[in-house]
């Protein structure tokens, strides 16, 4: 399951690399410089809060990177919801490494954490409903990590950029029908999912007739959003029936509802959309030093 919950290991170098730059260059941990030499430590990350846990992987590459010899416990995996005062990790070594990563491991481990637990709140206010798929609404150069953190809060991603599959929303289409929209579709790209945005009957109507593999329904009720699930079953009449998403006006409050009334998927973009961080400390205890 671990794998499936972690972001791709490139890029979490990639962004622990840029991480670390910006808070050492040009002339490093200055503050850090003026320890005596060879003191060591150990640790503790610590959840002041509860919450679902993410960015694992973010911060014991920032550690790896920072000194390879420090010795990283992680205890609790990414997707594990904890109570307040949880011991994460510890993190055994110089005291000087320790301190030089310190901040950026915990912006990472805070801030995905924290989209993972606000995610966590959406998927148990679906209450078993349809699953949670999140958007493309994402920090720029941190998309990866960010959908990974969902996925460690319970739900699930939505296409990972432009070329995933082709989505045909009025923009795309400029007075061109949904049929003819689709038809384009499957002779220049015959491997890709095709999904539709629809915000009427009529529009759910064509795209199914269509051939659609994907139906986004826009803005509707909960009232409509059943009419069209009913519609849409009409139409196949017991054969493969595409994906049906709601989106838009989705929050705490309508995901419940929403869920029940026999779409697949719900998505959101507040899921990582202003999402607050995870309250996590860095508990440090100097090892003695020899008189």
């Amino acid at each position: 399951m671990s794998r499936y919950l972690d972001p791709p290991l490139h890029e979490v170098r990639d962004v622990v690399t840029r991480a670390l730059a910006e808070d050492l260059t040009p002339l490093g941990d200055l503050t850090a410089t003026l320890l005596p030499d060879g003191v060591t430590a150990t640790a503790s990350y610590v959840a002041r809060d509860a919450g679902a846990i993410a960015g694992a992987a973010c911060a014991k590459e920032t550690f790896r990177q920072v000194d390879a010899d420090l010795v990283v416990d992680w205890r609790v995996a990414d997707g594990t919801v904890v109570e307040p005062m949880t011991t994460i990790a510890t993190v055994r070594g110089s005291l000087e490494s320790i301190l030089i990563a310190e901040r950026t491991s915990l912006n990472f481990l805070m801030y995905l954490s924290g989209i993972a637990t606000n995610t966590r709140r959406y998927v148990d206010a679906a209450d078993g409903g349809a699953q949670v798929w999140d958007t493309r609404k994402t920090t720029p150069g941190l998309r990866s990590l960010e959908k990974a953190a969902v996925r460690s809060g319970g739900a699930r991603n939505h296409r990972g950029n432009l070329s995933d599959w082709i989505m045909l929303k009025d923009n795309h289409l400029m007075g061109l029908p949904i049929a003819d929209g689709v038809a384009l579709s499957r002779e220049r790209w015959p491997g890709r999912t095709v999904h539709v945005e629809a915000d009427r009957l009529e529009q759910v109507e064509a795209a199914v007739e269509a051939g659609a593999d994907a139906i986004l329904l826009d803005n509707m009720d909960v009232e409509t959003l059943r009419a069209a699930v009913a519609r849409v079953d009409e139409l196949v009449d017991g054969g493969r029936r595409p994906l049906l998403e709601a989106s838009g006006g989705i929050d705490l409050t309508t995901i419940g509802p929403i869920s029940h009334t026999g779409v697949d998927m719900i998505s959101t973009s507040k899921l990582s959309f202003g999402a607050p961080t995870l309250d996590i400390g860095l508990d440090i205890t100097p090892d003695q030093v020899s008189a």
